[in-house]
């Protein structure tokens, strides 16, 4: 297949050209950077992309946005926002005007969608929650009516919390978990939707060749931990002890906002249409996830 990916440098996008090309397949980067060999340029903030340059792809991934970790200033915030919604707005509506469309769009979002909900099941039929991240993710999600509208499957991967040491959450956790100064944030009690990097490149794959999955689709390992659970696999993978836990009123100091938002919300998210679909995770349990995202074999 022809296959056009944004967000090919962050960490799903770099192990999903690694995947997609081992299965043969032709990928093309749109990026902001030089418009050279296997790229096309685009700046979704100026809103301009060259829709001759769309044409004839069988499959769009779509994974561009602003880096969500870090303290929540108003601009930061703005950016968080605006570079996924007027991007993903702009790709789609460039989509919609082609002559010849793409089949499918598997589109970034986030199981921030569902806020924090306790101890709840969540499925893809429960409702959004109303945190900052929640309409982030409705308003990401809203953006790509245009492809669906005219007729493309759209593939909306609310993704969990990405265990890999090259990036995200989880190597910024690694320094002080290595040093034995790790432990729970808030009570430990919230619950942890995460999933292993390998599965989230090849449920992505999945989700370009199954005619069956359409809409919102929970990009999460089956079965989420509460924060202590996480807290303890993880210390024990690494060989260190988890003895200084961070209460929430000092996770709100040091980080603001998104510590509400990110660190002490609870999602108990189930991925009840990639089962249904017939996917089969690598890593179902996290310390077996973790192992292999450290090398911890």
């Amino acid at each position: 297949m022809r296959i056009l990916l944004t967000g090919s440098s962050g960490m799903i996008g770099s192990a999903l050209l690694t995947l997609l090309a081992a299965d043969g397949h032709k990928v093309v980067r749109l990026t902001r950077g030089p418009a050279t060999g296997r790229h096309i340029l685009w700046n979704p903030e100026a809103g301009t992309i060259e829709p001759e340059d769309l044409e004839d792809f069988d499959a769009v991934v779509h994974l561009a946005g602003e880096p969500i970790v870090g303290r929540w200033t108003a601009e930061k915030k703005a950016h968080i926002l605006n570079s996924r919604v007027k991007g993903t707005r702009l790709l789609c509506e460039s989509l919609a005007h082609l002559r010849n469309r793409p089949i499918v769009l598997v589109a970034a979002s986030a199981v921030g969608y569902y806020g924090s909900r306790g101890d709840q099941v969540l499925t893809e039929e429960s409702s959004a929650g109303s945190l900052f991240v929640s309409e982030v993710a409705k308003a990401w999600e809203a953006a790509t009516e245009p492809a669906s509208r005219n007729h493309i499957r759209v593939v909306n991967l609310r993704i969990a919390f990405v265990l890999s040491k090259e990036g995200g959450g989880l190597a910024k956790m690694l320094l002080p978990f290595k040093l034995g100064v790790g432990g729970r944030l808030g009570s430990g009690r919230q619950y942890l939707s995460w999933i292993a990097l390998d599965d989230v490149v090849r449920v992505i794959s999945h989700a370009i060749l199954s005619d069956s999955l359409h809409g919102p689709v929970n990009t999460v390992a089956p079965q989420p931990v509460t924060n202590r659970e996480f807290t303890k696999s993880l210390g024990s993978v690494l060989g260190r002890p988890t003895i200084f836990p961070m209460p929430a009123f000092a996770a709100r100091m040091v980080f603001g906002e998104m510590a509400d938002n990110l660190l002490l919300a609870s999602s108990r998210v189930q991925p009840a249409r990639l089962r249904a679909s017939g996917y089969e995770f690598l890593f179902p349990e996290v310390k077996g996830a973790l192992r292999h995202a450290l090398g911890k074999h």
